[in-house]
């Protein structure tokens, strides 16, 4: 099985990409993550970029990491200046790392342009450079910057470079697509090119502007190259870097090669999460392999299939990668969606699921939407199979806005009459906003009959206009997501006026715990929710 090593820039080329901002423990953190992963090598940083760069190099030392290498990442000496009087050349030398990674211009275009120097100068650059960090007695790793640009356009000075850079003691060559606006054929044709040129091992370091980073990898690999460079999830600058996600899994599971210890792959999904909460970033949740979407299956067709066999509808079992099989519920779903979301927690009969799945039906055409409101689905499902019970009804609310026209934050007010069992609770709550006074009222009306409310809360609130045709009469959809030390569920509510929407959909997350609580305390799994759409996935 041939090796294919794995070249991690997250913390340097990824952090380049708009909104991405590691700080120092932030890198130090993804960096061991990555090394448990079982990723080869970890492009730190340039250390002369920044003083946070220079820290994570001297702070990395200290942790003893058990597979992975550091690389320090810099240019080529300046023109006319020994590598041993350079400022950036020193800075790699003093990041002690062993391996050095040197980014060279191939593409003459660069050359004349950028730099404004000429030709040979580059190719002197190139060769002192990567000459003195092997004197250092450090690998030398070389990135041939805008190869396949370059080679398009002046083809023997392209070559050149990289001899150049092989003469000079380069370990390994990597072909930059760094515009990452190469075709695959034009990939394969230009590994094989760089393969006669120089025996040196081949790399490969794409960019995703043309969409095919991922392929652009995998063609590289099967032309010759050993290594790929890239980031967790694909960022970086513009549309992003090869995504090393997809291309473990493709190298791994599809083509045979040896990429990571087989026993870390499960864990693929926990770092792709961990970079993207590390980076503050939203989970793309169509990515493959790791996303939540990945094995998400809301065609009744297809839930229908996968019930008699999963590989119908999956490429992979999820589990490899350590994610996991949903099926959504939607207007689009059809009984069998309904039967398997209920399986193994309660009893669903034939003619009750297709009443389900009628309900859901009709009020997703009226702007519900159940794949991010598991909860709300459940209350439906029980209301239909006589596993519902009303715990209070509300009597009546209202809900104040005043503000006296100064600079001063409006007071919101909401006052709220309920009914629990035989007693009436009438109750003023006050919040930053009429949801959040609605829901400080709800739960002073309830805590004191039913303590265990305490250990809820609130995480999230979105509001979508439903038909927005209908200009402020349109009718608008709130969802809720909430959590206990256990779950994460979401509700839904949908209405034209938006406090309404949000007192069902506020409504509907209190029953949802009260009932499932009780269901457990009754020794009972059964109220744990088979979560579907963002209830996926969050630690449940």
């Amino acid at each position: 099985m041939k090796r294919i090593s794995m070249y991690d820039t997250t913390l340097r080329d990824g952090s380049q990409g708009e909104g991405v901002n590691f700080s120092l423990m932030d890198k130090l953190q993804i960096a061991e993550r990555l090394d448990a992963l079982g990723i080869d090598f970890i492009e730190g940083g340039y250390p002369l970029s920044n003083p946070k760069d220079s820290e994570f190099f001297a702070e990395i030392q200290k942790i003893r990491l058990r597979h992975a290498q550091v690389c320090a990442f810099g240019m080529t000496r300046r023109r006319d200046c020994h590598p041993k009087d350079d400022v950036g050349m020193k800075a790699l030398v003093d990041a002690n790392t062993p391996v050095v990674t040197i980014v060279g211009k191939t593409w003459d275009l660069h050359v004349t342009e950028v730099l404004r120097v000429d030709l040979a100068e580059n190719i002197a650059m190139i060769k002192d450079s990567l000459g003195y960090i092997r004197q250092q007695g450090r690998r030398a790793f070389y990135d041939a910057e805008h190869f396949f640009d370059g080679l398009k356009h002046n083809r023997e000075y392209a070559l050149s470079t990289i001899r150049a850079a092989e003469e000079a003691g380069a370990e390994v060559i990597i072909l930059c697509d760094t515009n990452g606006g190469s075709l695959p054929e034009w990939i394969a044709e230009a590994v094989d090119l760089a393969r006669k040129t120089v025996s040196a091992e081949i790399g490969f370091h794409g960019h995703n502007d043309g969409d095919l980073a991922t392929a652009n990898s995998l063609m590289a690999v099967q032309h010759g190259a050993n290594q790929i460079q890239g980031t967790i999830n694909g960022i970086g600058e513009r549309c992003g870097n090869t995504d090393l996600i997809a291309v473990i899994g493709n190298l791994s599971l599809k083509m045979g090669f040896d990429v990571l210890p087989p026993e870390n792959l499960c864990h693929l999904t926990e770092v792709s999460r961990f970079v993207y909460e590390t980076a503050n970033l939203s989970l793309r949740s169509g990515q493959p392999y790791v996303g939540a979407s990945a094995f998400a299956h809301k065609g009744g067709m297809h839930v229908h299939a996968i019930e008699r066999n999963v590989e119908t509808y999956e490429h992979i079992d999820p589990a490899r990668v350590g994610n996991s099989r949903r099926v959504l519920l939607s207007e689009l779903a059809g009984k069998s969606n309904v039967l398997a979301l209920g399986k193994g927690k309660y009893e669903l009969g034939s003619e009750q699921a297709s009443r389900v799945l009628t309900q859901i039906q009709d009020l997703e055409h009226q702007g519900y939407q159940f794949e991010a409101a598991g909860a709300s689905f459940e209350l439906l499902v029980r209301k239909e199979i006589g596993l519902y019970e009303r715990f209070f009804e509300t009597i009546h609310y209202r809900v104040n806005v005043e503000h006296d026209g100064s600079d001063q934050t409006p007071v919101c007010e909401a006052t709220l009459k309920l009914r629990i069992g035989e007693s009436i609770e009438h109750v003023v709550g006050e919040g930053d906003g009429p949801v959040n006074a609605l829901d400080a009222a709800l739960r002073k009306a309830l805590e004191s009959a039913f303590p265990i409310l305490r250990e809820m809360s609130l995480v999230d609130y979105k509001v979508r206009v439903v038909n927005s045709r209908a200009g402020t009469a349109a009718r608008v959809r709130v969802t809720i997501e909430s959590r206990d030390e256990h779950d994460v569920w979401g509700t839904v509510g949908v209405h034209e006026n938006i406090i309404d929407a949000s007192w069902q959909a506020l409504v509907a997350s209190f029953e949802y715990k009260l009932l499932k609580d009780q269901s457990l305390a009754a020794g009972s799994d059964r109220a744990r929710p088979a979560f579907v759409g963002s209830d996926a996935g969050k630690g449940t």
